[in-house]
């Protein structure tokens, strides 16, 4: 009988513990989080400051055509 409690214990301890990581990892599934997430992925998608017109220049040719 005490190995089946030992082993119960061990059980009740494991699950505990996967019950916290899991918790603990999981994303955050609110609707603010949603907004959040969207504006930093359009912040990262989008240029910090409009191109220099010698910026934009570089990519011409010797003749100053594409």
């Amino acid at each position: 009988m005490s190995n089946l409690l030992y082993l119960g214990i061990a059980v009740v301890v494991s699950i505990i513990g996967c019950t916290y990581i899991y918790l603990r990892n999981r994303k955050p599934t609110s609707l603010t989080h949603g907004i959040e997430e969207f504006q930093r992925e359009l912040k990262a998608l989008a240029p910090d400051r409009r191109p220099t017109p010698e910026t934009r220049d570089r990519g011409q040719g010797p003749t100053g055509r594409k």
